[in-house]
């Protein structure tokens, strides 16, 4: 088969994004990170499926960590923007909420019933409700950061220009597309060039309203470790306000583990983030 992006046919490039494949148990994690989300959505200070938009997925779930007036982390699911919802990711707040920070699940329209061009839109929504609603939600509205995973860390570096927007925490992101619609995963996709320029973070670099702290673990997949430390160095070479860091060890699902302890690094990079904005 001939090459088709970096040298790789489209075999090798398919199993170059294959997260769920290159981690024998992903599944495993998944179930766990549900079976933990189901108990914090079941706490009484839950607010859940507060709609920010017209569509049935275009809803968000707040869990506050008790202070007035905290910082707020709105977290953006993965799932290659075609799987997995925001009920399966209410773990994270086990991490942040006993640090003070409040937290947001974000949840989206998926492919192929909406392009990434509109789900980006529906991030955009997202967050000028949540600076909207920051009186009545109780947390303060100048300090939105915001996080994501996988397709979520593209999401969240879509929106870095957003004026809610004072810090954003890729987690193992993608922000080139181009690979993406030469890949299997544009089988529901369906990105085109246009998009394709558009929507790619790296391509686009707008500038942040906040810092950004890039991460991606130290086992996971090559093109995935590429993609973070291309986007910050880019951004960095522009002057933004940008970190990078590996997390040795780590493979795409178990990095996830840094955000759900109250003593893991990604928390950690978030409290320096929000102490120093």
């Amino acid at each position: 088969m001939a090459a088709l992006y970096r040298g790789m046919d489209r075999a090798a490039l398919d199993a170059a994004y294959n997260n769920s494949a290159a981690v024998a148990d992903s599944q495993d994690w998944v179930a766990r990170w549900r079976a933990r989300s189901a108990q914090i959505r079941a706490e009484p200070t839950a607010r859940l499926d507060i709609a920010y938009g017209a569509r049935p997925r275009a809803k968000l779930d707040y869990f506050p960590a008790g202070p007035a007036r905290a910082p707020l982390f709105a977290f953006i699911h993965g799932g290659y923007w075609q799987r997995n919802d925001k009920d399966g990711f209410a773990f994270i707040a086990d991490g942040v909420r006993p640090h003070g920070i409040d937290v947001a699940l974000i949840g989206y329209t998926l492919g192929p019933e909406a392009r990434i061009t509109e789900i980006v839109d529906e991030m955009r929504q997202a967050l000028t409700l949540l600076a909207a609603k920051a009186g009545e939600f109780g947390f303060d509205g100048g300090r939105i950061f915001v996080g994501g995973w996988s397709a979520g860390g593209h999401l969240a570096a879509a929106v870095a220009d957003h004026p809610a927007f004072r810090g954003g925490l890729p987690i193992s992101g993608i922000f080139d597309l181009e690979p993406i619609a030469l890949n299997y995963l544009n089988e529901k996709l369906a990105l085109d060039a246009a998009e394709v320029a558009a929507m790619s973070p790296l391509r686009t670099l707008n500038k942040p309203a906040g810092p950004m702290h890039v991460s991606v673990g130290g086992a996971e997949l090559p093109e995935l470790q590429r993609q973070s430390r291309d986007y910050a160095a880019a951004a960095q070479a522009r002057g933004f306000p940008a970190r990078f860091s590996v997390l040795a060890g780590h493979h795409h699902f178990s990095i996830m583990d840094e955000l759900a302890r109250p003593d893991g690094a990604l928390v950690h990079d978030l409290e320096q983030m929000i102490a120093q904005t």
